[in-house]
């Protein structure tokens, strides 16, 4: 038998599911997103992002009967995860994450730019263009950076109450995300397939410079004051900062750390 890597195993699933998809006779389309849109980055890590575009009022046909892709290869676990879509996981190690839409309804999603796997002749294939844009990044730099810093406050009051999780959240979730969403302000981004819909998609390829700062500032659980202080050195470096609040946030998380000594 000839072997295959994972990008060729990926592509003829692929190619299984839109021929078996054709069978059904209920179908318009099969529209990939993700790295199926954009094959070029498609790995071993990959997974199968698509969606299946039903005839009108045959929807539930394709939602309730999934035999056009459990016949395909044997199945090791699916649910649905929406009303209309559903997570698959073959057991060959191949994993789908699709939706099930007629087709005036595609427009009504907010989605990335899509490809084509096949449909019939008379399909709008201006359904594939992107409807939604980047909402994540920010110029404002006043509300970053306050964004940033009550965060770091806030997420400190709760580690010290004992709420660890919920300080790791803001320290080192929300109080990040802030902070990444200016990335493009304090740098040049490159190019390399950016997520319409998450800022941390392929982040240490984008932004080689920056990613190098987050070891630090995500240390981890019990680490949320020593996470806090990267954080604020590292806008500290960037920008100009509230003495106040520099020195608030400095010296509650130093007395977390030393309280934990």
């Amino acid at each position: 038998m000839t072997h295959i890597n994972q990008k060729e195993k990926l592509l003829l699933r692929l190619e299984q599911i839109s021929q078996s998809l054709q069978n059904t006779g209920v179908a318009r389309a099969l529209i990939g997103f993700g790295s199926v849109a954009e094959t070029e980055r498609m790995d071993a890590y990959s997974d199968l992002d698509f969606l299946a575009i039903a005839k009108k009022g045959s929807k539930l046909t394709l939602i309730e009967n999934i035999d056009w892709l459990t016949s395909i290869a044997p199945i090791g676990y699916y649910y649905l995860f929406t009303k209309d879509g559903y997570r698959i996981f073959y057991e060959d190690g191949i994993y789908c994450d699709f939706g099930i839409l007629e087709e005036d309804e595609v427009a009504q999603i907010p989605h990335a730019n899509g490809r084509i796997i096949w449909c019939e002749e008379d399909f709008d294939q201006s359904l594939c263009l992107p409807t939604h844009t980047c909402n994540y990044e920010e110029t404002d730099l006043s509300r970053v950076v306050g964004d940033v810093l009550t965060s770091l406050y806030v997420g400190l009051c709760r580690f010290a109450r004992g709420e660890k999780l919920s300080a790791a959240r803001h320290i080192q979730h929300a109080a990040i995300d802030h902070l990444l969403s200016y990335s493009n302000q304090l740098v040049n981004e490159t190019a390399y397939f950016k997520d319409l819909f998450q800022n941390e998609r392929r982040y240490e390829i984008r932004y080689p410079s920056l990613a190098a700062s987050l070891p630090n500032m995500i240390q981890g659980y019990e680490k949320c004051p020593e996470s806090a202080l990267a954080i604020l050195a590292f806008i500290e470096t960037h920008f100009d900062i509230n003495l106040f609040m520099k020195n608030k946030i400095a010296g509650f998380a130093n007395d977390l750390i030393q309280n934990k000594a």
